[in-house]
């Protein structure tokens, strides 16, 4: 039997996440994520989740409860909570689980809310490598002290040896960009589709419909860099792609405190989102000294 015979089936399995349900989910994580100022987690928006559709295979399920099932980057099933967690009853949130397993990612406050519920037949847990990395805008303008100092100094570096040019991004410069890419892929030794290769080039042809914003960065008249963002929340920006050259020493460090130092909109804190567990993620991100990690919980049915 088909899915489209069996209503049942049909939900189990889930629509695929598209373009089209923007309108339709945006609101919905928008709701969600309203008043968390920078302790939102940096996966709560739609033109992320569409972005990486392909490696978590996301899928949208239209139910009183909605959710976006799919895989967490440990493989492990879970489902994105359409709705306040915190308003939910006990027996929609465990029919979620069951079906789609892990409501993830949820925040403190939804976490405070299901722990206050006595006799809860969920527990909740966090994993190091989902936390994100949450860092004040004002360490990217100055990069002052000990720990920054090395950052200061590669971005002085850059400056007395290039021509330096930056203009913020737009259709028109696609080229430029995609030169970049090209360039990190092939300094990284990463194959083409490898890495976020694809959906990086998703967000640059479609930035201005995914609320992504940025700039294109040239040294001595080539591109250098590159970086996109998304505002989730007023002056709270997550980086989602940013790509230097490796032959331009320091680029990244400049472009870092280049965006933390525009004037055409507001920037307090910058969200570098989680390091996956991998080992140079973990080390770049911690190099820049964080504010605070922040966790993103788990919530699954009691076992034992």
């Amino acid at each position: 039997m088909s899915a489209a015979a069996d209503p049942g089936l049909s939900d189990s399995v889930g629509a695929p996440l598209t373009l089209a349900l923007a309108s339709r989910i945006a609101p919905l994580l928008s709701a969600r994520i309203e008043g968390l100022a920078e302790r939102t987690p940096a996966d709560l928006s739609f033109g992320n989740l569409w972005l990486f559709r392909r490696p978590h295979q996301w899928r949208w399920h239209d139910r009183p409860w909605p959710c976006i099932s799919g895989l967490a980057y440990d493989g492990q099933r879970v489902a994105i909570p359409l709705f306040d967690v915190r308003n939910a009853p006990p027996n929609a949130l465990h029919d979620v689980v069951q079906r789609h397993g892990a409501l993830f990612p949820l925040c403190e406050r939804e976490t405070v809310a299901v722990q206050s519920a006595g006799g809860s037949p969920f527990e909740l847990t966090e994993l190091r490598d989902d936390a994100d990395y949450v860092y004040p805008a004002g360490a990217f303008r100055r990069y002052r002290g000990r720990a920054l100092q090395k950052k200061a100094n590669l971005m002085a570096q850059l400056q007395a040896a290039h021509s330096l040019r930056v203009a913020p991004y737009a259709e028109h410069l696609r080229d430029d960009a995609l030169a970049v890419l090209e360039g990190w892929m092939r300094d990284k030794g990463k194959a083409p589709g490898e890495a976020d290769d694809e959906a990086c080039r998703e967000a640059l042809a479609l930035a201005p419909q995914l609320n992504l914003d940025g700039f294109v960065h040239w040294a001595d008249g080539a591109p250098a860099g590159f970086v996109l963002a998304e505002e989730l929340q007023p002056g709270v920006w997550v980086i989602r792609f940013a790509k230097g050259l490796v032959r331009f020493k320091g680029i990244a460090q400049y472009m870092f405190h280049h965006f933390a130092c525009r004037t055409d909109a507001r920037v307090d804190w910058l969200n570098f989102e989680q390091d996956l567990g991998l080992p140079g993620f973990r080390q770049t991100k911690l190099s820049y000294r964080p504010a605070f990690l922040l966790p993103k919980w788990r919530l699954r049915l009691r076992t034992g």
